[in-house]
């Protein structure tokens, strides 16, 4: 409370903060805008059915469950984004650009990302009209209909992923995690009102369960995302002129959640791009895309199978994340150039080896959590055959992950007021 004060007391800061609440009404107004045509009963009915669009809504920023002029959210951003990370893996010139070229290359490789996000915004906003077409939930549109939500969509994407940057700019967290930590955060009013709604004393015990568990999964969520090992550094001294530096000791921190929510948005895409392709298929044959989509979706509709894949690629894509964004030998060059060692071991090689051992140990335990994380929900529906509020457990890790950061942006911009 003190903080939050100190916050609005500082007239820059409240300014900052006014304009990013500012930014986020404008977010959740245009959420309410639906296209038009809609049948809001099927539209319900379709995202009660089927998990993997459930959960696509909440990353959209909960704008996909109304078909808002903003529905794909930062959908096609957000695969642009991955897309230009996995770039960086087969071509190293985009590497050398993210990770050598510092803020101007970060902002080359930003631009590039949004050039990305207009195709894939184009193709998204295609795919989910034809698919919502054949389930009956929008009437038969002709071309021009068509054509007209597909720029309405792709415009709606671009505003929100600008809306985000201009968010950003403030620093006071990120523009599209905050976006996105909104969508999740205003369904809560109507999750916990249905469940008010719909009480009857006979469930007291699943809700006290399920209190329970909640409170366990964000107290998990906590631990485990501040967790971290922290590796001793020594500087060797070193003379320059008639002064000396180094000598010093600091420590190198290793997250054992290093990937953050990533791994996740990265599963739930490649998840999406058999349903994409079965409906863009459309375009050359309705009958094979409505063959490709009934097999699609009874696979996913398999609790089992479902659950079994999503946590199979969480695991592999955060130790894939992890690979790109923590390179031991970038690590251990840097630390060589500044005059740095890790205690015991020498510096090169031998320390490029013990980072790669050291991160690839902690990563296995940040895997398994994220995987269980994302499973969570089906795992208690499985077993209690209830399907709990609509914020499951990667809603709450996406939650908690931007709280905590936001709070430490926040904390960064009141010590430089309080030293000035």
């Amino acid at each position: 409370m003190n903080k939050f004060l100190k916050l609005f007391k500082n007239k820059d800061l409240r300014n900052k903060a006014l304009i990013v609440i500012g930014l986020l009404i404008a977010f959740r107004v245009l959420a309410a805008i639906p296209i038009p045509g809609i049948d809001a009963a099927r539209l319900r009915d379709f995202f009660a059915s089927s998990q993997l669009f459930s959960f696509l809504g909440v990353m959209a920023g909960s704008t996909l469950s109304n078909l808002s002029i903003i529905m794909l959210g930062v959908g096609p951003y957000i695969t642009g984004t991955i897309i230009m990370q996995l770039l960086t893996m087969i071509f190293p010139k985009l590497k050398e650009i993210y990770y050598e070229e510092g803020n101007a290359g970060r902002a080359k490789f930003n631009r590039l990302s949004r050039y990305i996000t207009v195709p894939l915004a184009i193709l998204q906003g295609y795919g989910f009209l034809n698919l919502l077409m054949s389930q009956g939930v929008l009437p038969r549109l002709g071309l021009f209909e068509i054509i007209r939500d597909v720029i309405v969509i792709t415009a709606g994407s671009m505003i929100l992923m600008w809306i985000g940057e201009l968010i950003t700019e403030q620093n006071m967290g990120n523009g599209i995690s905050l976006i996105i930590f909104a969508g999740i955060v205003s369904r809560l009013p109507s999750s916990i009102g249905n469940i008010i709604k719909t009480y009857n004393a006979a469930d007291l015990p699943t809700y006290l369960a399920f209190i329970i568990v909640a409170v366990v999964v964000i107290a998990g969520v906590v631990f485990v995302n501040e967790g971290e090992r922290k590796i001793p550094v020594s500087y060797a001294k070193q003379i320059r002129g008639n002064k000396m530096y180094g000598g010093v000791s600091s420590y190198l921190p290793i997250k054992v959640n290093q990937a953050g929510v990533i791994p996740i948005i990265f599963a739930i895409s490649i998840m999406l791009f058999p349903q994409f392709i079965a409906q863009v298929s459309a375009v050359f044959s309705k009958a094979l895309s409505l063959r490709l989509t009934d097999f699609v979706t009874g696979v996913f509709n398999n609790q089992y199978i479902y659950s079994s894949i999503y946590f199979a690629m969480v695991v592999l894509f955060t130790y894939f994340y992890t690979a790109v964004t923590f390179d031991p030998n970038e690590i251990s060059k840097n630390l060589q150039r500044s005059g740095g060692f890790i205690t015991g071991i020498r510096p090169g090689e031998s320390t490029t080896v013990f980072l790669g051992k050291t991160i690839n140990r902690i990563t296995l335990w940040g895997a398994i959590f994220l995987g269980i994380i994302a499973i969570l929900p089906n795992i208690l529906r499985m077993f209690t055959g209830i399907s709990f509020l609509t914020i499951g457990g990667t809603a709450v890790l996406i939650v908690v992950s931007v709280a905590l950061e936001t709070i430490r942006q926040v904390d960064s911009q009141l010590m430089i007021r309080e030293y000035e």
